[in-house]
């Protein structure tokens, strides 16, 4: 029987891990919700809902009237919910590594100005600057660059950013990640990060820059990450509009990056 934490969110792990072992190929029929039930002693309506949070991820898919079956493809990010990419990518059965292509420590009056008010950091706070190099299964997807307050995890480590940077901050720090706003774009990749991605200049690509929040409100990170067209496809669902707070759009023009692009 599973124990400890939240039964929901064990068994969300535990299907993530049998789809990471190899068990259930690309295309092959996962376990119905019967099996789920059975095979880790929990109910019906919790294997449902494990196997429906999946199925939102894209993670399986489920055809009507014959089963739930094992995607394959693209990678799948739901803007929805905050899944890390350790966990979209054990999720879909690819193996994830990351390449740690640069960290520093700046202060916020060596960042550029946009990002460090973003953050609300003062000119002598502590920030560090991250990049990353996200691969699965060996093929490179995502160059992630990132700034992070000091002041919520310090003494982080370089050898510490080769895993989940949520693992990390919610187990090592015990901080509660409240959310993230995020703005995406169309991309076409400079050279150097077509480079470190594997693809020609000019490829396209989803730029996606996120702000993500602890409780109160309070500012964890800013980031600005590229996803690899061909490898990645962006999904949401609609519904009626429940808040004040409609979802808006903004023109960047030509020479909307250039002060982030002189200081990252």
């Amino acid at each position: 029987m599973l124990v400890r934490q939240p039964i929901y969110q064990q068994l969300n792990e535990a299907l993530r891990s049998l789809l990471g072992s190899g068990e259930f190929r690309t295309g092959a029929q996962f376990l119905t919700e019967r099996q789920v039930s059975q095979r880790f002693e929990v109910s019906r309506a919790t294997a449902n809902k494990a196997l429906s949070n999946l199925v939102s991820e894209g993670v399986l898919e489920f055809k009507k009237g014959i089963g739930t079956f094992v995607r394959g493809g693209v990678l799948d990010y739901d803007l929805r919910s905050l899944v890390s990419f350790t966990g979209k990518a054990s999720g879909a059965g690819k193996k994830p590594t990351t390449r740690v292509l640069n960290f520093d420590r700046r202060t916020g009056a060596t960042i550029a100005r946009s990002v460090a008010a973003a953050l609300k950091v003062r000119d002598e706070d502590g920030v560090y600057v991250v990049e990353r190099l996200r691969l699965a299964d060996g093929s490179p997807v995502i160059l992630e660059r990132r700034h992070i307050v000091e002041a919520h995890c310090p003494g982080l480590k370089r050898e510490e950013l080769a895993g989940s940077l949520y693992a990390l901050w919610t187990e090592r720090y015990r901080l509660e990640i409240a959310g993230a706003e995020q703005t995406i774009r169309a991309a076409a990749l400079p050279r150097d990060d077509a480079k470190h991605l594997g693809v020609a200049a000019g490829a396209a690509a989803l730029e996606v820059r996120s702000l993500g929040v602890l409780r109160e409100a309070r500012p964890l990170w800013w980031e600005r990450t590229l996803y690899r067209g061909d490898a990645y496809a962006f999904r949401n669902r609609l519904g009626p509009i429940q808040t004040a707070r409609p979802a808006s759009g903004e023109f960047l023009g030509p020479d909307a990056d250039e002060e982030e692009n002189r200081t990252l």
